[in-house]
């Protein structure tokens, strides 16, 4: 009888298939920005993950340069309410309406942008991001926020089922170990055939 895989304390990570140079046209391309809340990013928020704060003027100079060659810029945003199920997990955060619930300000909406409010990990399920992805006709996806392994992961594994082609930099992401950096890195690049980048600065967008 086979003995199933129990994996040891500590393991290797598989080869991560990270590209140099990414050139995506700008019309056929959006950002989402996963989660980047108070809760998740700034001191005193009740889920914070300690590297997120460090993403932000990567985010920053990410989001500028979509904004400059026009490019639609989505966002998730994790909203619960009392006694959401979800608190059986983590702690109770981002709770509509309050401090935490809040997007940071670095990275504030503008008002042409989509705010996509939703209660589970992923950015698709319940949300309208589809529906205005085709409508705008986005092909490409650069997903950026946190958690990496978590709400990062789940919506760019829902975007790779749904055959968008995903970007992920890795410095645009925060986690909260480096396994779950790498494992969201190697699930994106392998199982969902999407493209990985060391940094922002290797991702070009063209008119």
């Amino acid at each position: 009888m086979a003995v199933p895989f129990i994996p040891a304390q500590q393991v290797d990570v598989p080869e991560i298939n990270f590209q140099s140079a990414v050139t995506l046209p700008a019309a056929k391309t959006a950002l989402v920005i996963v989660d980047m809340q108070n809760d998740f990013v700034k001191e005193g928020g009740s889920l914070v993950v300690p590297t997120a704060v460090e993403t932000l003027p990567i985010l920053q100079s990410l989001l500028g340069s979509a904004r400059t060659v026009g490019m639609r810029v989505a966002y998730t945003q994790d909203t619960h309410f009392a006694d959401d199920p979800e608190y059986k997990i983590w702690p109770p955060h981002c709770k509509q309406g309050t401090w935490g619930w809040e997007i940071v300000e670095e990275l504030a909406p503008a008002a042409e942008d989509l705010i996509c409010p939703k209660s589970r990990y992923d950015g698709f399920y319940g949300t309208w991001l589809e529906h205005h992805l085709k409508v705008w006709q986005v092909e490409n996806l650069v997903i950026v926020g946190t958690v990496a392994s978590i709400c990062v992961l789940h919506t760019a594994a829902s975007a790779g089922l749904r055959w968008y082609n995903v970007v992920v930099p890795a410095d645009g992401v925060s986690a909260l170990t480096e396994f779950d950096q790498a494992l969201t890195l190697r699930q994106v690049s392998w199982l969902y055939t999407g493209m990985v980048t060391r940094s922002v600065a290797d991702i070009e967008f063209v008119s």
